[in-house]
């Protein structure tokens, strides 16, 4: 005869513990049925109501963005939190409209705190020459380091580094998965 291991009786006891509390009896005596979970709006992807907010949080504004799921970018009350990616055409470095907003809030926040310093990070699809890349990539840094300066922050706030192709955040071989890693992600090294 095989003996359980203690991971099964773990299980088991466990599965117990939830059916006798899922069936336990009230106060009264009369056995209640199980209530449903609740789950925070957010683990679920849903919008988190204004009661559920933290005090002190940000409004969350909705700016339509020509992105590559060509849907919204959602960003907090300063653009900070939310918004840390600008997305490029194909082969191309310049800036879309759409992410000015929020790389304004970031060069904003950068001159209101003189000691934060950034990292801006250009990427590039896997199409073409690992050099090739490695340069579109930091043209594209350069590109939102050059957005930030225009709102306010300092030079000495923000480092620019090129990963090329290095590190997609798809690994696809389609146009979806392309569109998402030619970009420049914002990275705070220091917030304060």
């Amino acid at each position: 005869m095989n003996r359980p291991s203690r991971s099964t009786l773990a299980l088991s006891l466990a599965a117990l513990f939830l059916a006798a509390c899922a069936a336990a009896p009230s106060n009264d005596g009369k056995v209640v049925p199980p209530t449903a979970f609740k789950v925070h709006p957010a683990l679920l992807g849903q919008p988190v109501p204004p009661e559920l907010q933290p005090a002190g949080a940000g409004t969350v504004a909705t700016v339509v963005a020509d992105n590559a799921q060509g849907g919204t970018m959602r960003m907090d009350g300063e653009g900070l939190r939310t918004q840390r990616s600008v997305y490029f055409d194909f082969n191309q470095h310049d800036l879309k409209a759409d992410f000015q907003p929020a790389l304004a809030a970031h060069g904003r926040y950068l001159a209101e705190h003189p000691k934060a310093r950034i990292r801006v990070e250009g990427n590039a699809d896997e199409r073409g020459s690992a050099h090739y890349n490695k340069v579109l990539g930091m043209r594209r840094a350069h590109s939102v380091k050059n957005a930030l300066l225009a709102n306010g922050a300092k030079d000495a706030q923000v480092r620019t580094i090129t990963l090329g192709d290095t590190r997609p955040k798809l690994k696809g071989q389609d146009e979806a998965s392309w569109a998402e890693n030619r970009r420049a992600d914002v990275v705070y090294e220091v917030e304060k």
